[in-house]
């Protein structure tokens, strides 16, 4: 069923006051995701300062899949790769997938082939969680972020969102 604007994937209109990108410490009913950044190239203190940025560049098949899973209202934590190693904001989806204006196609299966979504900054986290913290923490031992270093967009069980915002201060 078609959301907002006709949007596939969508989970329900856009009602002012509802699933907005307002701060909630615990888990979301909705999905949470987690996409990685380099914090170089564009820093979650970026997103705080520009208050949303089209999430695009993604172009691994597996990633792409997650992103396309991505629908307004749906949690995401940033993560910072390179030396920072760490979940450090809290953001949310404020519009679902979309074709990338710059790779636009569809898969054989008639999936948009490069999504992009639209995320607005919601908080960073008190205490970033660092990798170094999830690897120890047997909870994550099949964690994507543990098990597929490469993958840039990956979903974070409803258990792995709750130990996430307790270690971030957020819980």
């Amino acid at each position: 069923m078609p959301g907002p604007a006709g949007l596939p994937g969508a989970r329900g209109p856009a009602l002012p006051g509802i699933r907005d990108a307002s701060y909630s410490p615990l888990p979301s009913v909705m999905p949470t995701f987690l996409f990685k950044t380099e914090p170089g190239e564009y820093a979650f203190a970026d997103l705080m300062r520009d208050k949303a940025t089209t999430w695009a560049g993604v172009s691994n098949p597996a990633a792409c899949g997650h992103l396309r899973a991505c629908a307004w209202g749906d949690d995401v934590l940033i993560y910072h790769t390179g030396s920072e190693r760490a979940i450090v904001g809290l953001a949310r989806v404020v519009k679902g997938p979309t074709p990338d204006p710059d790779a636009p196609g569809l898969t054989a299966k008639g999936e948009i082939k490069r999504p992009v979504v639209e995320i607005r900054g919601v908080r960073p986290l008190p205490r970033p969680v660092t990798l170094e913290w999830i690897k120890a923490d047997a909870r994550f031992h099949a964690f994507d972020l543990v098990r597929q270093s490469r993958l840039s967009v990956m979903p974070v069980s409803p258990e792995l969102d709750r130990a996430i915002r307790e270690a971030g201060g957020l819980g």
